[in-house]
């Protein structure tokens, strides 16, 4: 490859199969993912003292809006999808380039053996399942932390979680683990921000499970939980 050209390294497996439901930045949930590795880049030496970082940041492909275009203005849902900013001061997925960045916490690392790749198995990843990964960086405090940060059109925004009401017996086919990331996607609310018809039922693809709900007054009630066609 010509180190001017850009190749997939990777590919990560998530809990998202869909666009629809996937969280907005990363960090927000505890889902886990597997970021599997391509020849040559499989290689345990690519890996070595990677484990003594407790973070990672991943650089990444919007490969599900490939061939659309990018605008020198976007409605990012936190404003509701009524307020345009400019694509620059935005994290959206229509970009001159499609990359997308993201930091994730670094579970374990799981070696090349005979009939398995190796992988990466991370949390917080904010991905669809299949996203291609470009490079893996460490993540490091004294130079990518900085609390003093202003958050610009963010700030002072309310950090906006629904209430979720879910039936028990509807999560008994996930394990508990599961479960959990299924309610704390779910209270994220991963409605557009311009929706908000309290009779709409919404569908969400999560792992191989198809997840309908409603909201009504900041309060979202899961309908059924079933296994996905197709």
């Amino acid at each position: 490859m010509n180190r001017h050209e850009i190749e997939a390294i990777a590919v990560i497996e998530t809990d998202y199969p869909e666009k629809f439901g996937v969280p907005r930045q990363s960090g927000l949930t505890e889902s886990e993912a597997r970021i599997i590795f391509h020849p040559p880049y499989d290689q345990a030496e690519c890996f070595r003292a990677i484990e003594g970082f407790s973070h990672l940041w991943l650089i990444w492909g919007f490969s599900k809006n490939q061939d659309s275009p990018w605008t020198p203005t976007v409605r990012p849902p936190r404003l509701g999808g009524n307020r345009r900013v400019g694509v620059f001061a935005s994290r959206s997925p229509f970009r001159p380039n499609g990359l997308g960045l993201s930091c994730v916490k670094l579970i374990r690392l799981e070696p090349k053996e005979k009939d398995r790749p190796l992988t990466l198995v991370v949390s917080g990843a904010d991905m669809v399942s299949g996203t291609p990964i470009y490079d893996v960086k460490p993540y490091i405090p004294y130079g990518d932390a900085h609390p003093e940060a202003s958050s610009g059109f963010l700030a002072g925004l309310p950090r906006h979680r629904l209430e979720v009401v879910c039936d028990p017996g509807l999560l008994a086919s996930l394990p508990e683990d599961k479960g959990r990331v299924l309610m704390e996607t779910l209270a994220l609310d991963p409605r557009p921000g311009y929706q908000d018809d309290p009779e709409r039922i919404y569908g969400l693809s999560f792992m191989e499970f198809e997840v309908h709900f409603k909201v009504r007054d900041q309060v979202l009630t899961v309908l059924d939980l079933a296994g996905r066609k197709g």
